[in-house]
């Protein structure tokens, strides 16, 4: 059960990361393109009917985490509790941004909350990135000090950074040179997926603009990708041990590289959609990839004293796994449904749906 468990916990924080992550990327491409009112109200309206809906899946997915592996969910939530609150801030500030933006018709209110959509969408991008940085990396379970923990074995409690800025420092910190590789690298991705699905959902001016974009920022991105694969190796000695263990693991990798490479073609894609399914592609299969790099692990001990928490050792009571699949079937028809009439209402392109305007 503990395997059927976490392999539904990956799908539903990668239909997260889709879903969320357009719009967190729409929100950048407002920051940073949207220097128009006609090219601003095409990208709010793009992401207007689906935003809300998407944020559910970041909640069911730390729900999940509460039933299926709360001894995780007890150690993540409060090792890593000040970026969290930063996380819900964030979320908070996007969510107002785009609600309140609308309320008053004045320039000086509009910029105010154009900021706060945008700056908030790019620092949530960033701090997930940075997030799964220190899943990968790992964490000082335990908090060792000279041999000896000083606390319980699965807690921990790291600051924004350390001194050395190093993820191979003693005291380590939520940001350091790696896990700030990775959240690049997310602002890169989402930004990409975002413009995608701006592209995909309308017919505005800005699309040729952001097809150019998307085509510079995938250099960007298969750079960053380069890199992270080299220095992966100074945490990880043997990061592909999964993938030589496992070969048929490296169709994973595969479709990253092919949603990847699929991004150069952006500006000859006949149909407005394909862009989106390739930026689609390289987040689910680079997410996937992470996680098979590091099975079993869920959150990797640095040091020798605690062991690293798994799908295993972390799992919540056979009985408890067992009925819960009752309810989660539910659920899950329930959500299916939802999101198949929302995604039917509004299919095509959604230039003439106006959002935010009162």
């Amino acid at each position: 059960m503990e395997f059927f468990w976490y392999i539904v916990l990956i799908i539903m924080l990668a239909t997260y990361i889709v879903l969320d992550g357009y719009d967190f990327g729409a929100g950048i491409v407002h920051l940073f393109f949207g220097k128009t009112e006609k090219d601003k109200k095409a990208i709010t309206n793009a992401i207007g009917p689906f935003w809300d809906a998407n944020e559910v899946w970041l909640i069911a997915t730390g729900g999940l985490l509460f039933f299926a592996f709360p001894t995780l969910y007890a150690s993540s939530f409060s090792g890593f509790y000040l970026p969290l609150i930063m996380i819900l801030w964030l979320l908070i500030f996007r969510a107002i941004g785009l609600e309140l933006r609308g309320q008053i018709h004045h320039p000086m209110w509009e910029v105010i909350w154009d900021k706060a959509f945008g700056i908030a969408s790019l620092l949530l991008a960033l701090f997930f990135g940075v997030a799964l940085g220190n899943v990968v990396r790992g964490v000082n379970l335990g908090m060792v000090e000279n041999g000896f923990s000083t606390v319980e074995a699965h807690y921990f409690f790291l600051p924004l950074w350390n001194p050395t800025f190093s993820p191979q420092a003693n005291h380590l910190g939520i940001i350091d040179w790696f896990t700030l590789l990775l959240g690049i690298i997310s602002v890169v991705a989402l930004t990409i997926h975002g413009a995608n699905w701006i592209i995909f959902k309308t017919n505005a001016n800005i699309n040729t603009k952001l097809k150019d974009v998307i085509f510079k920022l995938n250099f960007a991105l298969l750079a960053l990708v380069i890199v992270s694969l080299f220095v992966w190796h100074s945490i990880e000695p043997h990061p592909f041990h999964n993938f030589i263990k496992y070969p048929f693991l490296w169709v994973l990798p595969i479709i990253m590289l092919i949603g990847l490479l699929g991004l150069f073609k952006v500006k000859t894609f006949k149909k407005d959609g394909h862009g989106f399914l390739f930026s689609t592609l390289f987040l689910v299969g680079g997410l996937a990839s992470t996680v098979a790099s590091m099975f079993p692990n869920l959150l990797r001990s640095t040091n020798n004293v605690n062991p690293s928490l798994t799908l295993y050792n972390a799992a919540a009571d056979d009985y408890g796994l067992s009925v819960g699949v009752y309810w989660f079937s539910i659920a899950i028809v329930l959500v299916i449904v939802y999101f198949v009439i929302q995604y039917k209402v509004f299919k095509g392109k959604m230039d003439d749906v106006g959002y935010g305007e009162h």
